[in-house]
Formats: C-alpha cells, sequence, structure tokens
C-alpha cells in the first residue's frame, strides 16, 4: 500500500496546471491512501481564496480524494520541533508556517510528502516532487 502526505505546493500545481501537475496527479492516482493535515486543508483554503480561484478548498480535496488528518496535540508537538530545526531564517530547508503542519503528519505517519520545491528536500523525510524540466 503506497501512503503519500499532500502538500499544499503539490494541489496548488494541480490546480493550476503548472509544470508538473500531470506527475504530480499521478502520484495521487497512483497512491492508495492520500493524507492532508486539516490545518493544511485551512492553508489550502486561504491560498485558493486569496488567487481568486472558484475552486474552494473542500471541492479540490474531495475531487483529489484526500483524507483530511485531524491536527492534535503530537502534530502540534512535532511541528513546532520542525520549525526549531528546519524554520524560515534557522536552517536551508527554511520551512513556513504552513510547512510545519505538513512535516508534522509525514514524520508521525512515515509517509513521504508529495510537494512542488525543495524545502521538505533539506528536512529528514522522504519527498515526491515533479522532475525538473
Amino acid at each position: 500500500m503506497t501512503s503519500i502526505v499532500v502538500d499544499t505546493s503539490a494541489v496548488m500545481a494541480i490546480v493550476r496546471a503548472e509544470p508538473g501537475a500531470e506527475w504530480l496527479s499521478r502520484q495521487l492516482r497512483d497512491s492508495d491512501h492520500r493524507l492532508m493535515s486539516s490545518a493544511t486543508g485551512l492553508e489550502l483554503g486561504i491560498v485558493l481564496e486569496s488567487r481568486t480561484t472558484t475552486l474552494t478548498a473542500l471541492d479540490a480535496i474531495r475531487s483529489l480524494q484526500i483524507e483530511l488528518a485531524p491536527f492534535d496535540e503530537e502534530q502540534f508537538e512535532l511541528g513546532l520541533r520542525a520549525w526549531r530545526m528546519y524554520g524560515r531564517g534557522r536552517h536551508p530547508a527554511s520551512l513556513n508556517y504552513g510547512d510545519c503542519f505538513t512535516y508534522a503528519l509525514a514524520k508521525i505517519t512515515g509517509h513521504a510528502i508529495l510537494c512542488v520545491g525543495n524545502d521538505f528536500a533539506r528536512a529528514d523525510l522522504p519527498v515526491l516532487t515533479p522532475p525538473q524540466t
């Protein structure tokens, strides 16, 4: 069974048909279980609405068959630890506030992060990113 944790950057790349969107969509289709922190889902909603798209976060999450995982105390602790170790201005990974939610869920589950960019690759978790063209 292949399971992944989905970051906002992956969903936005698919929604906006950015380079790598087809590859990201294929990774989602080929995985058996797709997870996203509910806090990341909120971030996705804010980003989608700020970019004036008519698609809502719940519509995107449902259409991509992503399961929202409740944000809990363990994720809180791991997210804060991620910021301390890999946060912007502290480490080359430069994780931002929203990245810490994705990091925490991936750390707990042991699943790779589906994302765009190389921030997570500079931390200590496996990532799936589109090949550079």
